[in-house]
């Protein structure tokens, strides 16, 4: 069950990912390649886990119960700390975001059609269409993020909160699994 959930995952975030570039939602090479990582990298840890159950192969499963376990200690902090942002902790991170890179801000700003940070400044650049209409009437990107923020953080930390919690069910049959004797095998070399 858990190597489905695994296959189900990483698939969906690679198709994510692919659908967030070729639809010019994302322009950040960086983002949808380390995305993309992760959903190939979830999916080979499901697949050692297949062919260890299938071949019914201890070190194969050993392995997967501790990357499964490792997975799960790692989703399940974020989650809690996506879940226990404040709304300055949010801002704060989210400017530290903004001031790392130029894609990020003319992305959010062409998306969410807003300029600048915390204030709008008529005499820069901006990749948003409401600073072409006459007379420009922006509304800073700070406000626009922060109405969504914390329901996506919270979103966000449930459903890895939720499979996170699959995730050491994964861990647990796993070890239940791995420690059974293999019926197709020499019920002798167990003695």
């Amino acid at each position: 069950m858990c190597v489905c959930v695994c296959q189900l995952v990483s698939l969906l975030l690679i198709g994510v990912a692919a659908w967030g570039k070729w639809f010019g939602l994302v322009s950040s090479f960086q983002v949808v390649g380390g995305v993309v990582g992760v959903g190939c990298f979830l999916l080979l840890v499901a697949l050692v886990g297949l062919c260890g159950a299938l071949k019914h192969h201890q070190v194969l499963l050993f392995f997967y119960m501790m990357v499964l376990l490792a997975v799960f200690v790692l989703q399940f902090s974020v989650s809690c700390a996506c879940l226990a942002l404040n709304p300055e902790q949010q801002n704060r991170l989210l400017e530290i975001g903004w001031n790392k890179s130029q894609n990020t801000q003319r992305d959010v700003e062409k998306t969410l059609d807003c300029c600048g940070f915390s204030s709008v400044n008529y005499n820069d650049t901006c990749a948003a269409s409401c600073f072409t209409r006459l007379p420009p009437s922006c509304e800073s990107c700070s406000n626009m993020l922060q109405r969504y923020t914390g329901d996506v953080l919270r979103f966000v930390g449930g459903i890895g909160l939720f499979f996170s919690f699959t995730e050491m069910f994964g861990v647990w049959l796993t070890h239940r699994f791995r420690n059974l004797k293999d019926p197709r095998s020499n019920l002798g070399a167990f003695l």
